[in-house]
């Protein structure tokens, strides 16, 4: 079975309310509100990528929130790159890339952005959600359902916090 790298972002954003909302995209192929995310390209990192997927489909520009991971030893010589949340294996079936049935080995992410305005050039449609409405919105993959209650109960309980 081939295995293939993707990266996506759960992109959060709290208003002037104080209330934390989360970016979709709806995926036109697939007929689903995901996170934003896609193929890990050769030249670049899990992250980057995660980034970069965020900017093309979103037109947002956000920051990862460091992922849940160990600190490097003391004088370790090497660059820290950011750690995803999850990393998942889920089947995909044949794409642009791939045009066959594969795995996707997706490195998950958690970004924030100060400004939740949507750049003209974004590819894909995009939505913000509360947490309200992503228990009650229909067309959302389950898997991404339930990352995303979870990080939104681990922004209410404070584990996770978006910074100002």
């Amino acid at each position: 079975m081939i295995k293939e790298p993707t990266a996506s972002a759960f992109v959060f954003r709290t208003d002037g309310d104080g209330v934390p909302k989360a970016a979709l995209v709806w995926h036109p192929r697939l007929e689903l509100w995901l996170p934003a995310g896609g193929h890990v390209e050769a030249d670049e990192s899990a992250a980057e990528a995660a980034l970069r997927e965020v900017g093309e489909e979103t037109g947002l520009r956000a920051e990862l929130l460091p992922g849940p991971s160990l600190p490097l030893p003391a004088g370790f010589p090497h660059s820290a790159v950011p750690a995803p949340w999850w990393v998942v294996e889920m089947d995909a079936c044949a794409d642009n890339h791939t045009r066959e049935p594969h795995v996707h080995i997706d490195h998950v992410f958690v970004a924030q952005v100060h400004d939740g305005t949507v750049d003209q050039g974004a590819v894909h449609e995009v939505r913000w959600f509360t947490e309200q409405e992503i228990a009650e919105v229909e067309g959302l993959s389950e898997d991404s359902r339930l990352q995303v209650k979870q990080l939104f109960a681990m922004i209410a309980d404070g584990s996770l916090r978006l910074p100002a």
